[in-house]
């Protein structure tokens, strides 16, 4: 068991060093100032999203599996096996609020597909309007925010009225979403939309305090002017994050913890990682690394 513990740290580019801190107390904040390390305790929390690793799983199963490992939230996505959908009644979506409040898992957010890019008017309408029934889901479940996303560029229109036609939408659904008290949380996806530069377009036409980021580690994020310059365009704004496996060297997934760490982010950083048979292993090696990359093992 030991040597698969450091094979699999080494193989995430932790080597042997880092499986000599799975010893220390969890969340034992170090003051190292080596490169790359976190010098105060994270004010951050763990959690998953349902896509892919819980996608098959019931509310019960996710609260459960999240105490076991340790992650302290979940963000429900559409159309997964928990059920949260719009078509709940009122009754289903007391009795949703009441399992997590009575749980020590949060419901953190809902994540939908709703996107905005359209160059369709009536279909753009019917996406707000859906997603503003959505939004009253989160309220009445007790989610305090939604997850929504764009999704491209179509070529019919320019890449300047795609942006705007975007921010707008969202300063909508801000405004209706401020009304029930829940965030909207704009993930960086789709192509050419995901580039943080087109995200920070969108986010200034949408002005609004309750309209943010939802940082998705892509590796468009490393760009144009690299990794610092993209996270500064946005990091006023990053009101949750997706975060890949977090072994992908491709990704510099301490850079962002320490990023986040100094812009004193208290947010959610979510698992988006594929489904596993032994998901409980999974999640428990995901956490260690995450706390790792902090020096908190």
């Amino acid at each position: 068991m030991k040597t698969d513990r450091r094979q699999f740290l080494k193989t995430a580019g932790l080597g042997l060093g880092a499986a000599g801190l799975l010893g220390r107390p969890a969340f034992a904040a170090e003051t190292s100032k080596s490169p790359g390390f976190i010098s105060r305790p994270p004010k951050m929390k763990l959690g998953t999203v349902t896509y892919n690793i819980a996608k098959d799983w019931d509310i019960a199963t996710l609260i459960k599996y999240c105490a076991e490992t340790k992650f302290q939230g979940v963000e429900l996505r559409t159309s997964h096996a928990h059920g949260v959908e719009v078509t709940l009644n009122k009754d289903q979506r007391a009795e949703v609020k009441k399992r997590f409040r009575d749980s020590e898992v949060e419901l953190m957010g809902l994540g939908s597909a709703f996107d905005y890019h359209t160059p369709d008017p009536a279909r753009l309408r019917a996406d707000i309007a859906a997603t503003k029934e959505y939004i009253i889901l989160a309220h009445d479940v007790g989610a305090p925010g939604i997850k929504v996303r764009p999704n491209g560029f179509p070529k019919e229109v320019s890449k300047e009225k795609t942006l705007e036609q975007i921010g707008r939408s969202l300063h909508e659904l801000g405004d209706f979403a401020d009304d029930h008290g829940i965030q909207i949380r704009l993930e960086a996806h789709g192509t050419g939309t995901s580039q943080v530069p087109n995200i920070k377009t969108i986010m200034d036409v949408a002005n609004h305090k309750n309209v943010g980021v939802c940082w998705n580690s892509n590796q468009s994020d490393l760009e144009g002017e690299g990794f610092d310059h993209n996270f500064n365009l946005v990091k006023n704004k990053i009101f949750t994050v997706h975060m890949r496996d977090l072994y992908l060297d491709e990704y510099p997934f301490r850079k962002l913890l320490t990023r986040l760490n100094e812009i004193g982010f208290a947010g959610y950083c979510l698992a988006e990682i594929p489904e596993s048979k032994d998901p409980l292993r999974v999640m428990r090696y995901f956490r260690s690394l995450w706390l790792a990359y902090q020096n908190l093992l």
